[in-house]
C-alpha cells in the first residue's frame, strides 16, 4: 500500500539522492514545508524568513519497505543531533525534521528516535510535527544529484552520503 512521509535533514538534494535509490520508494520530491508562507521560493526559504524546512516528500510501498526501515536510513545518513545545521549548511531550513500523517506514524517515529538515540552521544533534536502543506521545490532542484553529479557540492557532500547509504544498507538498494 502507498504511504507517505516527509523528511528533512539538511540540504534536500542529499536526502533525495539517497531515497531515490531505496527499494520500495515510489517517489522522492524535494520541497518546502513547516513554515508560514504559501508557495515559497528557494530564495525566500534560504533567508529563514518563511520558517520552512528543505524536505523530501517520500511516497513508498509499505509492502516493500516499512516506515521503521525508512527511518533507520534517515538516522544513518544525517546528524540528527545538530540543531538547524548539517555540516556547513546552517539555518532553520536545514533542520532535522520528520512530518507525519497520523498518530500511528508518530508513535513509530518516537520509537525509532528512542532506538537510534543509543547511536549518538548528543541528544537527538529532530523535530517531529504533523504534516501540513508541502510545496515542491523548483524544477532545477529535482533529481539534482543525478543531473549534476560532477558539481562540487554533489562530489563533496552528496556522494559520500550516498556511498555511506549503499555500504550500510545494500539490502535496500533499488
Amino acid at each position: 500500500m502507498e504511504k507517505r512521509i516527509v523528511l528533512g535533514g539538511g540540504c534536500f538534494w542529499c536526502i533525495e539522492a539517497v531515497y531515490r535509490n531505496v527499494k520500495g520508494v515510489i517517489s522522492a520530491v524535494s520541497g518546502y514545508t513547516g513554515g508560514v508562507r504559501a508557495n515559497p521560493a528557494y530564495e525566500n526559504v534560504c533567508s529563514g524568513a518563511t520558517g520552512h524546512a528543505e524536505v523530501v516528500d517520500i511516497t513508498y510501498n509499505d509492502e516493500v519497505i516499512s516506515l521503521e526501515e525508512i527511518l533507520d536510513i534517515f538516522f544513518a545518513i544525517h546528524d540528527p543531533t545538530t540543531l538547524n545545521a548539517q555540516g556547513a549548511d546552517k539555518g532553520t531550513q536545514y533542520r532535522s525534521v520528520i512530518y507525519y500523517g497520523d498518530e500511528d506514524e508518530k508513535k513509530i517515529i518516537e520509537n525509532s528516535m528512542a532506538k537510534h538515540q543509543q547511536n549518538f552521544a548528543d541528544k537527538i533534536v529532530t523535530e517531529v510535527s504533523p504534516l501540513g502543506e508541502v510545496y515542491p521545490a523548483e524544477a532545477y532542484h529535482q533529481n539534482y544529484y543525478n543531473l549534476n553529479p560532477m558539481q562540487g557540492y554533489c562530489q563533496v557532500v552528496i556522494a559520500p552520503k550516498l556511498q555511506k547509504f549503499m555500504t550500510k544498507f545494500p539490502e535496500y538498494l533499488e
